[in-house]
């Protein structure tokens, strides 16, 4: 295994980079060991605060289970070889394939923890140019791709996403989201249950739309129950609202926001009464609410998750937006606003494209450079197969995406396989070959993609605590020694390749500083502004350093060439017919699934951490009393859920904090799989929601997994 970590002993300050909270870390290191992590009450954004996450950083850096060399599968058993062998054998593997059947062959699928490590978001991409390959999937399309569709066509590109100012806000609304679980999500907000309780203790208002009273809505003035899959109706009635009483106010937005008038016609016909019942709703409590959002003296709307993973999530999140524009609340203190960081990754990311090509089985469309991830297994499947390899990095897409099964049976398929990541899961098991990546705490870190989301302008750099040796491998140089290996194309494209791995090859930290200085706060590239940051400077502050409150910054933000706001692209207003239809044919019978989230898990990767486990089981099928009686359940018996892609059976957990017609199975856990080596997730396996979710179950609009209102029977084993 190589010899162990080293570090000295002392305190060390850096970030915890395990969801989006980014909250500042005091740890402490005694001969060699983590003996604590507390929060620092340094930092300007976490001011102190930590979750139970946090300190599980430790068992990540301890366990036993992880990979520390690179791993090829012999038969049933795995064995160790070195470095140069294993990117051998991975590039040869690749290059077969691509030989035979084309560049398109090999597929990549991109799992979350990228987006926490600096060092992958630089150079991932650079890899996906050298495969040539349309076959590209992440996480995105299972989260927050119906969000990213909408800024890019509302403001010019896919990152300039609006961030609730709830620091100051008077009114929020929260719509399929549950911050207090999350510390934001998609709004990097460390203890957002203080800044939650801050909001009313000035006098303010929160209220949550949701099939489950979670525990952001324990904390509000007002809940309300919505039909999962119905939101984007309450969003288009409480538009129609704000024109038929005359509540639009776009004030200092006017200017600068095309298409209003199209806006109002393309709500007329969802009036409160005709919506009302969609929605389990009274229409006056729908006009109620418009009236509180416009009147309130600053308000927000946020739709999150539960928003985004549904029928009509594309229409849901342009909606969002189109409320907090026409009350005059985007770019507005205490509104929706963007920020102005550090290092402004925008400049150097694709703005956004759409549907240039399609997936192979069912034509859906490629999104912002990537296909919908419900229709890579059917590709793999198919009996033309134009999948045949598959590269994963630091994903689990066996566990995180609908009908996990046939995910499992598609990679089983597959030619070859190779997987970037520090365990055996339910998805690598099926590798050819493993290349393990350094532990969080053996590298350094700045958070490119969350400072970009956070609730205050903030910046800090973390140091690596640990040294594994030279036998150890950090993720950009795992992605850019495949990248270089399968070198080919132009002579373009071979230049521009050499001359992103020279950069990266001197360490991401060289990258880092030149985008420190070229940013809304930096010293310049010739470091001719005296106070401005660069990456020397943000090093000697290892509490990390506050940049100020979010400001109003439009219309200079915009992307579009016009700089002005396109309130009603063609995209959603074509998409607004297929939700009429569905209006008139909509039922409410039958019971629905949608999924949740503990404090104490993120996605499918944190179950075999010790400190994370502790307590009762958290995989439990939450179900409404009513619902309980009328099926036989009883509290704690077990049932099964069952669905037209599958099935599980999974303790029940009877509680009124349900919506009665909708069961709640949390997401990420089905440890259960044999051939996985992660003991203590082993030990607590639960059951996979997306066993029973359904990849036929898709937004039509943007090709987003479909995984809440997933029609499902419950019954007593």
């Amino acid at each position: 295994m190589g010899s162990e970590p080293r570090a000295q002993d002392g305190t060390y300050y850096r970030a915890c980079n395990l969801c989006e909270a980014i909250c500042g870390l005091e740890i402490q290191v005694q001969d060699g060991q983590v003996t604590s992590i507390r929060g620092d009450a340094e930092d300007p954004l976490s001011q102190g605060h930590i979750c139970p996450k946090a300190v599980a950083l430790q068992d990540i850096q301890n366990d036993s289970d992880r990979l520390r060399r690179p791993v090829r599968r012999v038969g049933d058993d795995w064995q160790e070889i070195g470095w140069d062998e294993a990117f051998d054998l991975a590039a040869q593997g690749l290059r077969d394939v691509q030989a035979k059947h084309g560049h398109n062959a090999v597929a990549m699928y991109l799992g979350n923890p990228n987006v926490h490590n600096y060092g992958s978001i630089m150079s991932g991409p650079m890899l996906l140019r050298t495969l040539r390959t349309k076959h590209r999937y992440s996480a995105t399309s299972v989260d927050q791709l119906p969000h990213q569709l909408a800024a890019w066509q509302l403001f010019g590109h896919q990152f300039l996403l609006p961030i609730p100012d709830i620091d100051h806000t008077s009114f929020f609304l929260v719509l399929g989201g549950n911050p207090a679980v999350s510390n934001g999500s998609l709004m990097t907000a460390p203890n957002v249950k203080k800044r939650l309780k801050a909001i009313r203790e000035r006098g303010g208002k929160i209220v949550v739309v949701d099939p489950r009273r979670t525990e952001t809505a324990r904390l509000a003035d007002r809940h309300h129950f919505i039909r999962p899959g119905t939101d984007a109706y309450l969003l288009m009635a409480l538009v129609h609202t704000l024109f038929d009483e005359d509540l639009v106010a776009l004030g200092h937005l006017e200017a600068v926001t095309q298409d209003v008038d199209k806006m109002r016609q393309i709500a007329t016909p969802f009036t409160p009464e005709r919506v009302a019942p969609l929605i389990g709703w009274q229409a006056e409590e729908i006009r109620g609410l418009a009236r509180d959002f416009a009147g309130a003296e600053s308000a927000v709307c946020y739709g999150r998750m539960g928003a985004s993973v549904q029928e009509f999530g594309g229409l849901c999140q342009w909606l969002t937006q189109v409320i907090n524009i026409l009350t005059g609340n985007l770019d507005r203190r205490g509104g929706a606003m963007f920020t102005r960081p550090a290092f402004d990754s925008l400049q150097s990311m694709s703005r956004g494209n759409f549907n240039r090509w399609q997936s192979h089985v069912r034509g859906l469309p490629e999104a912002l450079g990537e296909l919908p991830v419900a229709s890579m297994a059917e590709d793999m499947l198919a009996p033309e197969k134009p999948i045949r390899a598959l590269i994963t990095s630091a994903g689990n897409p066996v566990l995180s995406t609908p009908n996990g099964r046939q995910v499992d049976r598609a990679l089983y398929g597959l030619d070859f396989m190779v997987s970037i990541d520090i365990y055996i899961n339910e998805t690598t098991r099926h590798a050819d070959l493993i290349l393990p990546p350094r532990a969080p705490l053996e590298h350094e870190h700045y958070d490119l993609a969350f400072h970009v989301l956070a609730v205050r302008n903030t910046a800090r750099f973390s140091p690596a605590i640990f040294d594994p040796g030279p036998d150890a491998r950090h993720d950009w140089q795992i992605l850019l020694e495949l990248a270089g290996r399968l070198a080919g194309g132009t002579l373009k494209q071979r230049a521009k390749l050499a001359l992103g791995r020279w950069a990266l090859g001197r360490g991401p930290e060289f990258a880092l500083d030149m985008g420190l200085r070229r940013g809304f706060h930096g010293a310049g590239l010739l470091g001719l502004k005296k106070d401005g940051l660069t990456l020397g400077r943000l090093k000697n502050a290892p509490h990390g350093v506050d940049l100020g409150p979010l400001e109003p910054c439009l219309p200079d933000r915009l992307f579009h060439r016009d700089q002005k706001i396109r309130l009603v692209p063609e995209l959603y207003a074509q998409d607004v017919g297929r939700l009429e239809a569905s209006a008139e044919k909509s039922e409410a019978n039958g019971l629905v699934l949608i999924s949740r989230r503990h404090v104490r898990s993120c996605n499918s990767w944190m179950h075999n951490y010790p400190r994370l486990m502790r307590g009762k089981d958290r995989c439990t099928l939450l179900i409404h009393p009513e619902d309980a009686a009328r099926l036989e359940i009883e509290d704690g018996a077990r049932v099964r859920l069952s669905s037209r892609a599958g099935g599980v059976e999974v303790p029940a957990e009877v509680s009124d904090e349900m919506m009665p017609g909708v069961v709640c199975l949390p997401h990420g856990w089905g440890h259960h799989r044999t051939g996985i080596q992660v003991q203590t997730a082993q030990a607590h396996p639960g059951a996979s929601v997306n066993d029973v979710t359904d990849h036929l179950a898709v937004d039509g609009l943007t090709g987003n997994a479909a995984l809440s209102g997933v029609p499902v029977e419950v019954r007593p084993v």
